[in-house]
């Protein structure tokens, strides 16, 4: 067993990282300080004790006692808007733009048009069934610009049909170029996606 080709391996099942990537890491690692080594494989094995899932939006925290991560449990925030995104990454590109204060709910993933790829349904509509007793007013898909953040919009529109006669559907608005990730937007542009939300 080559331990150099089966770590690169399991380097290049991470995002965003190829199998030459994947061996380059390896080699950074080799030449790095055993103690840098030690730390990061300390981190990543400390994952299951320190973070966990938030049960209401299903994004992961970092918490040792709280049940519910720090926006569910803010009850400042407005239960009458639940935004809907891909990952945790875009939630924070939203957080970090200030302009929301609503409820969210990650998907965890996109579908994609050769019908790949999954999302938190049965979760979802058990979040809406919920949110709609505490005053649930409007649902903003918040999905990327880009082709399969538009399939899974469209798929996830016709899962909230039945909901349309009392709960408005509304999407991100201009400001978000097409092909654009909600993850690397700046906080200028999803301002303005926010606040020129249209109904979907």
């Amino acid at each position: 067993m080559d331990h150099i080709d089966e770590l690169a391996r399991a380097l290049a099942k991470l995002p965003g990282i190829g199998p030459r990537q994947g061996k380059r890491f390896v080699y950074y690692l080799l030449a790095a300080p055993s103690s840098e080594r030690a730390e990061l494989a300390k981190l990543v094995a400390s994952l299951d004790a320190n973070v966990r899932q938030c049960p209401e939006c299903l994004r992961f925290y970092t918490s040792s006692s709280a049940i519910i991560c720090n926006y569910c449990s803010d009850s400042r925030r407005d239960d009458s808007e639940l935004m809907l995104v891909e990952k945790d990454q875009d939630l924070t590109a939203v957080e970090r733009a200030g302009t929301y204060r609503g409820r969210y709910f990650v998907l965890g993933g996109v579908l994609t048009l050769s019908g790949k790829g999954v999302i938190r349904e049965k979760e979802l509509m058990k979040a809406v069934e919920k949110r709609i007793k505490n005053g649930l007013k409007e649902i903003v898909l918040a999905c990327s610009a880009t082709s399969e953040g538009e399939h899974t919009a469209d798929h996830v529109r016709l899962l909230l049909a039945p909901y349309r006669d009392h709960i408005k559907i509304s999407t991100l608005g201009r400001g978000l170029a097409t092909g654009s990730e909600l993850e690397y937007s700046d906080a200028e542009t999803l301002r303005a996606a926010l606040t020129n939300r249209k109904e979907a």
